[in-house]
């Protein structure tokens, strides 16, 4: 497995960006860290924005992006593996490869209900210590 940081847009990216992006919509609160992420910045141009700030990685098992994560402002905001390739290290790899950066992450959202990312933390001595709770 490769981590490594994305300099440009290709079809497997796209793939696993877009398969990120439904899911993550689809969880309680996905919209709302979608949102979070997105900012300003318009939902077809993000993947490109993303890019240009240098937050967002990849881990490739050959040719193929089994996962992505951004982290930005020293915050993992997602990360995504595919489907077929959870259970394989390949969380722990990207977090382990964004750990060991000069500037690493220190701090991670996680959407409510989602004990297998919020494990993956707590794994490495994280602990939760922010919960948003939203009216209506």
């Amino acid at each position: 497995m490769i981590v490594s940081p994305v300099t440009q847009v290709t079809d497997a990216l796209k793939v696993i960006w877009d398969n990120a992006i439904n899911e993550a919509g689809k969880k309680r609160g996905g919209e709302e860290l979608l949102s979070t992420i997105r900012g300003e910045v318009a939902p077809d141009q993000l993947l490109k924005r993303l890019i240009a700030l240098g937050c967002l990685w990849t881990c490739h098992d050959g040719e193929m992006v089994v996962g992505i994560v951004v982290c930005r402002n020293r915050v993992v905001e997602t990360l995504y593996v595919d489907r077929q390739h959870r259970r394989q290290g390949i969380a722990r790899a990207m977090l382990n490869e964004l750990r060991a950066l000069a500037t690493p992450p220190l701090d991670a959202f996680a959407l409510p209900g989602d004990r297998a990312t919020k494990s993956l933390y707590e794994s490495i001595g994280w602990k939760a210590r922010l919960l948003t709770m939203r009216g209506g």
